[in-house]
């Protein structure tokens, strides 16, 4: 009898230990977003720190960027970053800046983030948080006079930007890129998707990419592409990621995107082959 107990103790005693680190990983770590926003506020180049207001937090640190003229006119893009990073990381950066040299007025959004050792699959407890702050981006957007508005968003960042979309309370957008996403989508999108995949991406993106292909919307823009030579990170290819996007969204402002492409329903499967997208040397994902 006091070995079983012994056994139960331990047993309860690892359990709570679990509930505990859950509980812990899952709020979100707003200390830390103090100190990334401490860290690259006064180095920001290009744009302005402007601030978001949520219910959870009345103050959202975002980098706001003029388009460069010629512009989109009452068009904008709202850039979403991954795990743990800020709104000027390395790839974000290099989209919003490069977005906004292309025509478009962009918003990069500080994400909630968990703790520097929290796990990736605790970040889905943020997704509230996250819906939130995408709909305070899109509210700052229109203030600003955008009708069309789109999102680009990377890793985690994609799965935020699903689970915003997939809610009841999304807001009607023009477009959606996700990049190097790695689940399927929440729903099924109802407006256009470039869903962007690296060659060396992580095999949990590359194994998923074929189910999102066959869930594609069925418009004259949607597609799934590969940029070729780089991995999830893409540090390589940040420009040639930059001109495979703009074409897609001048596109998709312009609502050249319908009506729908003139093809059979989707499959349930895809295979990757050798194209050229808008000059950029890629693979292009198509229903098999």
């Amino acid at each position: 009898m006091r070995c079983g107990w012994r056994l139960s103790a331990v047993v309860l005693s690892a359990a709570s230990l679990t509930v505990a680190a859950d509980r812990a990983y899952g709020a979100a770590d707003y200390a830390r977003e103090a100190r990334l926003a401490q860290e690259i506020v006064p180095a920001i180049v290009v744009g302005d720190a402007v601030y978001l207001a949520t219910a959870r937090q009345p103050r959202v640190l975002a980098l706001y960027t003029d388009a460069v003229a010629p512009a989109i006119a009452k068009a904008a893009v709202i850039v979403v970053h991954g795990v743990g990073v800020h709104p000027d990381w390395a790839l974000i950066n290099g989209l919003r800046s490069g977005l906004a040299e292309a025509g478009m007025s962009t918003l990069s959004v500080q994400m909630p983030v968990l703790s520097a050792d929290a796990p990736r699959e605790q970040y889905s407890t943020l997704f509230p948080e996250s819906n939130e702050r995408l709909a305070a981006a899109v509210a700052f957007l229109r203030e600003r006079g955008a009708e069309r508005i789109a999102i680009v968003s990377h890793s985690m960042g994609a799965s935020m930007a699903d689970a915003y979309l997939s809610s009841s309370s999304a807001a009607k957008l023009a477009a959606w890129v996700p990049i190097g996403m790695m689940k399927a989508f929440g729903s099924r999108p109802d407006m256009p998707v470039l869903d962007v995949v690296a060659e060396r991406d992580f095999p949990q993106v590359l194994d998923i990419a074929p189910k999102r292909a066959a869930t594609l919307p069925r418009d004259a823009c949607s597609k799934q592409v590969l940029i070729a030579g780089t991995d999830h990170y893409m540090d390589n290819r940040q420009k040639e990621l930059v001109a495979a996007i703009v074409p897609f969204l001048a596109r998709a402002f312009a609502g050249q995107c319908w009506p729908p492409a003139s093809q059979g329903p989707a499959s349930g499967g895809s295979r990757l082959t050798s194209s050229t997208f808008d000059g950029i040397s890629i693979a292009e994902s198509s229903a098999s």
